[in-house]
């Protein structure tokens, strides 16, 4: 691939950015994993890409999770060039997919065929249950999420409007939740697409923040309420300032990898010049 239009990667040392590629591609795999649930620690998931290896005692399916989400990193740069269509979404969906499971009622690449949602707890101590948009109505939103998607790639953005762009495109995703599973997964890999097309690198979600990911996605969704046709993707009762705000916060974890490698670069050119 070629990373001559990412900015940050600019008068780094060939190593050095390599480098810096492979420490985003495990941080972005073993976060996004880890939201989910996957037990595999950063450490373990940068052996497990690199030497394709598993770790005694832990799952299968984390080791799989794991390898599935590294492999979609590679589909994502490599569709940099191209418009984002529905058969990219579910060959993704292919990817991240680890639990094979031979049942009509969770197709593996294709759109959700029943309903779902999820439980949360409101700030008043409710509970409550988020219905995502039902299986009919998701072909028409995707196709306006996909539109919405590709209008962002053929624009030039800053840093601060391919982040705000991220937000909007996950809040939708998820909020459609358009496949059985993975979701949340895919929403943090395609949402990335406008900082990438725009030379910036992916911003990734720690998991350590994960209560206050999902209670932002539910405060959203809650306000919101179910997703159709009729409302579109984004009704303009819907304020996403709060999640704009986590995602803008977010970004500093690839501010600080950025930095590092800049660092290192410095004390480099440094001994180089101590040298002469």
């Amino acid at each position: 691939m070629n990373t001559s239009k990412f900015r940050a990667l600019h008068g780094l040392d060939r190593d050095i950015r390599q480098s810096l590629w492979s420490q985003l591609r495990d941080l972005w795999t073993h976060t996004s994993t880890a939201l989910e649930g996957n037990t595999l620690t950063l450490g373990e998931t940068k052996f497990v890409i690199e030497e394709g290896l598993t770790i005694a005692g832990k799952p299968l399916k984390d080791h799989q999770e794991v390898m599935g989400h590294a492999h979609a990193i590679e589909l994502i740069y490599a569709g940099l060039e191209e418009a984002v269509t529905e058969s990219h979404l579910c060959d993704l969906h292919t990817a991240v997919q680890s639990e094979f499971v031979l049942d009509i009622h969770k197709p593996c690449g294709a759109w959700k065929v029943e309903p779902n949602g999820t439980y949360a707890v409101t700030e008043d101590g409710r509970q409550t249950y988020i219905e995502y948009a039902a299986p009919e109505h998701v072909p028409t939103l995707m196709a306006q999420w996909l539109a919405e998607l590709n209008r962002s790639l053929g624009t030039e953005l800053s840093e601060t409007e391919a982040i705000n762009a991220y937000a909007k495109l996950h809040l939708g995703f998820v909020h459609i939740h358009p496949f059985w599973d993975g979701n949340g997964r895919l929403a943090r890999l395609v949402s990335n697409l406008p900082l990438l097309s725009s030379g910036h690198l992916p911003l990734v979600i720690d998991s350590r923040d994960r209560k206050e990911y999902i209670d932002t996605l539910a405060g959203y969704e809650q306000a919101t309420g179910q997703l159709t046709t009729a409302t579109g993707i984004w009704p303009s009762r819907a304020s996403d300032a709060a999640f704009r705000a986590f995602c803008q916060r977010s970004y500093r974890a690839t501010h600080n990898l950025i930095e590092q490698a800049r660092t290192r670069q410095a004390k480099r050119a440094t001994g180089v010049r101590s040298k002469i």
